[in-house]
């Protein structure tokens, strides 16, 4: 069953800590959205609490899937630029699907919400994000309509032996 797709949706307490658990738990099971597992709800906390802050002033959206069930399967959010010059295009963040989920193509029914969402914001024409390079993630994107455009070798330290690119990719949107 796809999943329904909901910008903007009131952040309940029940929504704050959905997100707070998947975001947890997409972690530990190797998504690459800023943590290294093992990770617990505390150390993601404070992350999740800049993205809210940056929702609730205005500077960033938040596009959430749930299944036929009600439950939260799937989110990111979308953040505004703020420089003069570049704010034809916002970026995406944290774009997770919850691992009982995954293999169903959730991720592509989210990243393909998160852009219709984008078209919708007065002035935006593109989608910018940045993923970490060594999980294949950069061809995930593409197969999505994604184009790289940038790559910074070596940039992303998972670990004091293992450095990851860091890579930026691009959705036009007109």
């Amino acid at each position: 069953m796809p999943l329904t797709f909901t910008l903007d949706p009131a952040v309940t307490p029940a929504l704050r800590d959905g997100i707070l658990d998947m975001w947890t738990d997409v972690s530990n099971a190797g998504g690459a959205i800023g943590f290294v597992p093992p990770v617990d709800r505390e150390a993601v906390r404070p992350e999740l609490l800049r993205q809210l802050t940056a929702m609730a002033e205005g500077r960033s959206r938040l596009v959430v899937g749930h299944d036929e069930e009600g439950r939260l399967a799937a989110s990111a959010f979308l953040t505004f630029n703020t420089h003069r010059l570049m704010t034809h295009w916002v970026w995406i963040y944290t774009v997770m699907v919850h691992p009982r989920y995954q293999g169903r193509g959730y991720g592509r029914e989210l990243m393909a919400a998160a852009a219709d969402a984008a078209r919708t914001f007065d002035g935006i024409d593109a989608i910018r994000l940045t993923c970490r390079g060594g999980l294949g993630l950069e061809s995930f994107y593409a197969s999505c309509g994604y184009k790289e455009v940038g790559r910074v070798p070596d940039a992303i330290r998972v670990a004091p032996d293992d450095h990851r690119d860091d890579i930026t990719m691009l959705l036009t949107l007109r």
